[in-house]
Protein backbone atom coordinates (compact mmCIF):
# COMPACT_ATOMS: atom_id res chain seq x y z
CA UNK A 1 0.00 0.00 0.00
CA UNK A 2 1.64 3.37 -1.05
CA UNK A 3 1.62 6.17 2.28
CA UNK A 4 -0.91 8.63 1.59
CA UNK A 5 0.55 11.87 3.55
CA UNK A 6 -1.38 15.49 3.37
CA UNK A 7 -0.52 18.04 0.69
CA UNK A 8 2.50 20.36 1.55
CA UNK A 9 0.41 23.64 1.00
CA UNK A 10 -2.96 23.80 3.51
CA UNK A 11 -5.38 26.66 3.55
CA UNK A 12 -5.37 28.62 6.87
CA UNK A 13 -9.38 27.88 7.95
CA UNK A 14 -12.10 25.40 6.48
CA UNK A 15 -15.84 26.36 6.75
CA UNK A 16 -18.75 23.96 6.31
CA UNK A 17 -21.25 25.75 3.97
CA UNK A 18 -24.48 25.59 4.84
CA UNK A 19 -26.15 22.70 2.67
CA UNK A 20 -22.94 20.38 4.08
CA UNK A 21 -23.26 21.09 7.33
CA UNK A 22 -27.06 20.59 7.06
CA UNK A 23 -26.25 17.34 5.46
CA UNK A 24 -23.61 16.57 7.96
CA UNK A 25 -25.80 16.76 10.88
CA UNK A 26 -28.47 14.58 8.75
CA UNK A 27 -25.95 11.76 8.61
CA UNK A 28 -24.88 12.31 12.37
CA UNK A 29 -28.49 11.96 13.60
CA UNK A 30 -28.88 8.47 11.39
CA UNK A 31 -26.68 6.86 14.57
CA UNK A 32 -27.68 6.45 18.27
CA UNK A 33 -26.33 8.50 21.03
CA UNK A 34 -22.34 7.31 21.59
CA UNK A 35 -22.02 6.64 18.14
CA UNK A 36 -22.00 9.83 15.84
CA UNK A 37 -18.08 8.61 14.99
CA UNK A 38 -20.12 6.65 12.80
CA UNK A 39 -20.86 9.12 10.21
CA UNK A 40 -16.72 10.73 9.82
CA UNK A 41 -16.85 8.65 6.20
CA UNK A 42 -19.89 10.15 4.70
CA UNK A 43 -18.85 13.34 6.41
CA UNK A 44 -15.27 12.95 4.93
CA UNK A 45 -16.99 12.41 1.32
CA UNK A 46 -19.46 15.89 2.01
CA UNK A 47 -16.44 17.84 2.57
CA UNK A 48 -14.39 16.19 -0.40
CA UNK A 49 -17.89 17.47 -2.33
CA UNK A 50 -17.99 20.96 -0.97
CA UNK A 51 -14.08 21.76 -1.64
CA UNK A 52 -12.95 19.21 -4.14
CA UNK A 53 -10.26 17.64 -1.96
CA UNK A 54 -9.82 17.15 1.91
CA UNK A 55 -7.75 19.70 3.66
CA UNK A 56 -5.69 19.32 7.08
CA UNK A 57 -8.33 21.89 8.70
CA UNK A 58 -11.46 20.11 7.38
CA UNK A 59 -10.14 17.40 8.83
CA UNK A 60 -9.56 19.14 12.43
CA UNK A 61 -13.23 20.49 11.61
CA UNK A 62 -14.51 17.03 11.06
CA UNK A 63 -12.95 15.84 14.56
CA UNK A 64 -13.63 18.43 16.39
CA UNK A 65 -17.98 17.77 15.16
CA UNK A 66 -17.51 14.45 16.02
CA UNK A 67 -15.64 14.64 19.59
CA UNK A 68 -12.56 12.40 17.52
CA UNK A 69 -9.04 12.06 18.34
CA UNK A 70 -8.04 14.06 15.09
CA UNK A 71 -5.58 11.37 14.24
CA UNK A 72 -8.53 9.04 14.27
CA UNK A 73 -10.02 11.52 11.35
CA UNK A 74 -6.16 11.60 9.31
CA UNK A 75 -6.06 7.39 10.11
CA UNK A 76 -9.51 7.47 8.25
CA UNK A 77 -8.91 10.22 5.17
CA UNK A 78 -5.45 8.86 4.68
CA UNK A 79 -6.40 5.17 4.33
CA UNK A 80 -9.42 5.29 1.65
CA UNK A 81 -8.14 6.40 -1.91
CA UNK A 82 -11.45 7.95 -2.24
CA UNK A 83 -10.32 10.54 -0.93
CA UNK A 84 -7.98 13.26 -2.43
CA UNK A 85 -5.43 15.27 0.30
CA UNK A 86 -4.29 17.61 -2.09
CA UNK A 87 -6.39 19.90 -4.62
CA UNK A 88 -7.76 18.55 -7.64
CA UNK A 89 -9.21 19.47 -10.90
CA UNK A 90 -11.73 22.35 -11.33
CA UNK A 91 -13.20 20.96 -14.06
CA UNK A 92 -12.18 16.90 -14.15
CA UNK A 93 -10.34 14.57 -11.81
CA UNK A 94 -9.74 11.50 -14.49
CA UNK A 95 -8.71 8.35 -12.64
CA UNK A 96 -7.89 5.75 -14.98
CA UNK A 97 -8.01 2.02 -14.09
CA UNK A 98 -5.07 0.62 -14.48
CA UNK A 99 -5.25 -3.37 -13.66
CA UNK A 100 -4.79 -6.33 -16.33
CA UNK A 101 -8.35 -6.47 -18.38
CA UNK A 102 -8.04 -2.55 -19.08
CA UNK A 103 -4.62 -2.99 -19.79
CA UNK A 104 -5.24 -5.91 -22.00
CA UNK A 105 -7.47 -3.20 -24.12
CA UNK A 106 -5.47 -0.20 -23.86
CA UNK A 107 -5.75 1.71 -21.33
CA UNK A 108 -1.84 2.25 -21.50
CA UNK A 109 -2.61 4.44 -24.28
CA UNK A 110 -5.28 6.09 -22.39
CA UNK A 111 -3.02 7.38 -19.61
CA UNK A 112 -0.51 8.63 -22.52
CA UNK A 113 -3.34 10.59 -23.59
CA UNK A 114 -3.84 12.06 -20.50
CA UNK A 115 0.22 13.04 -19.95
CA UNK A 116 0.15 14.84 -23.63
CA UNK A 117 -2.96 16.65 -22.54
CA UNK A 118 -2.82 17.36 -18.98
CA UNK A 119 0.69 16.88 -17.59
CA UNK A 120 2.05 14.39 -14.97
CA UNK A 121 0.58 12.04 -13.18
CA UNK A 122 -1.14 12.72 -10.07
CA UNK A 123 -0.59 16.82 -10.18
CA UNK A 124 -3.00 19.31 -10.86
CA UNK A 125 -2.36 20.83 -14.48
CA UNK A 126 -1.00 23.93 -15.17
CA UNK A 127 -4.22 25.91 -15.33
CA UNK A 128 -5.90 24.32 -12.52
CA UNK A 129 -8.25 22.10 -14.56
CA UNK A 130 -6.96 18.88 -14.71
CA UNK A 131 -5.91 15.93 -12.19
CA UNK A 132 -5.00 12.71 -13.95
CA UNK A 133 -4.24 9.22 -11.54
CA UNK A 134 -3.89 5.56 -12.17
CA UNK A 135 -6.38 3.12 -10.01
CA UNK A 136 -6.71 -0.25 -9.53
CA UNK A 137 -9.82 -1.80 -10.52
CA UNK A 138 -12.77 0.03 -11.04
CA UNK A 139 -15.54 -2.82 -11.37
CA UNK A 140 -15.86 -2.82 -14.94
CA UNK A 141 -13.80 -4.86 -16.46
CA UNK A 142 -16.43 -6.04 -19.38
CA UNK A 143 -16.47 -2.42 -20.60
CA UNK A 144 -12.53 -2.50 -20.37
CA UNK A 145 -10.83 0.30 -20.70
CA UNK A 146 -12.49 2.89 -18.70
CA UNK A 147 -11.71 5.72 -16.66
CA UNK A 148 -13.94 7.21 -13.50
CA UNK A 149 -13.97 11.16 -14.46
CA UNK A 150 -15.38 13.11 -11.62
CA UNK A 151 -18.49 10.67 -10.09
CA UNK A 152 -19.19 9.10 -13.34
CA UNK A 153 -18.04 5.91 -15.12
CA UNK A 154 -16.76 6.74 -19.29
CA UNK A 155 -16.63 2.97 -20.72
CA UNK A 156 -15.39 0.89 -23.32
CA UNK A 157 -12.63 4.20 -24.29
CA UNK A 158 -9.76 4.75 -27.20
CA UNK A 159 -7.47 6.89 -26.85
CA UNK A 160 -9.21 9.49 -29.28
CA UNK A 161 -12.69 9.09 -27.41
CA UNK A 162 -10.70 9.79 -24.48
CA UNK A 163 -9.14 13.18 -25.73
CA UNK A 164 -12.30 14.13 -26.71
CA UNK A 165 -13.71 14.07 -23.62
CA UNK A 166 -10.84 15.94 -22.15
CA UNK A 167 -11.45 18.82 -25.03
CA UNK A 168 -14.98 18.93 -24.08
CA UNK A 169 -14.49 19.07 -20.27
CA UNK A 170 -11.58 21.79 -21.00
CA UNK A 171 -14.57 23.61 -23.22
CA UNK A 172 -16.92 23.57 -20.45
CA UNK A 173 -19.82 21.14 -21.42
CA UNK A 174 -20.41 17.94 -19.84
CA UNK A 175 -19.57 14.47 -22.37
CA UNK A 176 -22.18 11.74 -21.58
CA UNK A 177 -20.89 9.20 -19.28
CA UNK A 178 -21.26 5.59 -20.35
CA UNK A 179 -20.11 3.11 -23.12
CA UNK A 180 -18.52 4.67 -25.89
CA UNK A 181 -18.70 1.84 -28.06
CA UNK A 182 -22.65 2.21 -28.08
CA UNK A 183 -23.30 -0.56 -26.20
CA UNK A 184 -25.90 -0.65 -23.36
CA UNK A 185 -24.45 -1.20 -19.62
CA UNK A 186 -22.45 -4.48 -20.13
CA UNK A 187 -23.97 -6.55 -23.18
CA UNK A 188 -21.98 -8.02 -25.80
CA UNK A 189 -20.84 -5.08 -28.54
CA UNK A 190 -23.89 -5.07 -31.42
CA UNK A 191 -26.07 -5.76 -28.76
CA UNK A 192 -27.75 -8.51 -26.88
CA UNK A 193 -27.46 -11.71 -28.08
CA UNK A 194 -29.77 -13.62 -25.44
CA UNK A 195 -32.90 -12.74 -24.05
CA UNK A 196 -34.13 -11.00 -26.97
CA UNK A 197 -37.79 -11.44 -26.75
CA UNK A 198 -39.85 -8.47 -25.76
CA UNK A 199 -42.70 -10.31 -24.24
CA UNK A 200 -40.27 -11.54 -21.88
CA UNK A 201 -40.00 -8.45 -20.41
CA UNK A 202 -43.81 -7.30 -20.43
CA UNK A 203 -45.05 -8.87 -17.02
CA UNK A 204 -47.43 -11.47 -19.33
CA UNK A 205 -45.11 -14.13 -19.37
CA UNK A 206 -45.34 -15.01 -15.60
CA UNK A 207 -47.58 -17.64 -13.89
CA UNK A 208 -49.99 -16.75 -10.79
CA UNK A 209 -48.69 -17.54 -7.35
CA UNK A 210 -51.04 -20.33 -5.79
CA UNK A 211 -52.14 -19.80 -2.09
CA UNK A 212 -50.66 -21.55 0.31
CA UNK A 213 -52.70 -24.13 1.51
CA UNK A 214 -54.50 -23.45 5.07
CA UNK A 215 -51.64 -25.12 7.37
CA UNK A 216 -53.22 -26.72 10.72
CA UNK A 217 -52.53 -24.27 13.87
CA UNK A 218 -50.61 -25.84 16.27
CA UNK A 219 -51.83 -27.29 19.67
CA UNK A 220 -51.30 -24.40 22.58
CA UNK A 221 -48.97 -25.84 24.79
CA UNK A 222 -50.03 -27.62 28.20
Amino acid sequence: MSVRRLAKDQPASFAFAPETLALANWWIGKYPAGRQRSAVIPILWLVQKQDGWVSEPAIRAIAAMLNMDVIRVLEVATFYTMFQLEPVGRKALIQVCGTTPCQLRGSLELMAVCKDKIGAKDHLSADGDFTWQEVECLGACVNAPMAQINDYYYEDLTPESLAKIIDDFRAGSAPKPGSYAGRHTSEPEGGALTLTDPALYDGKAGKPIKSLPNLPKPEPAA
